[in-house]
């Protein structure tokens, strides 16, 4: 089925950007958005599940600048840690 969008000149540079940035064209990027938007799949129950949807999302590897993982969740614990609460 195809369909065609008219989006606000601002709407389609945000998409493009945010494809751009995870190495999508921007119809498949597009795409993935309007499939999200379902729940046609249960929730992940263990980690084993959680990574393979974070896999299927291509959200594995998008963040290049963090090289050690365990290194870069440490830190962000320890800056919650540090925050002060009202």
């Amino acid at each position: 089925m195809s369909l065609e969008l008219n989006l606000p000149p601002e709407l389609e540079t945000e998409l493009a950007a945010e494809a751009a940035r995870l190495g999508l064209p921007l119809a498949e990027y597009a795409l993935r958005l309007l499939a999200g938007g379902r729940s046609s799949s249960p929730m992940p129950r263990d980690g084993t599940e959680l990574v393979a949807y974070w896999q299927a999302e291509g959200l594995i590897g998008t963040r290049a600048e963090v090289t050690d993982s365990q290194t870069h969740a440490r830190a962000l614990r320890e800056q919650a840690q540090r925050r002060a609460h009202p």
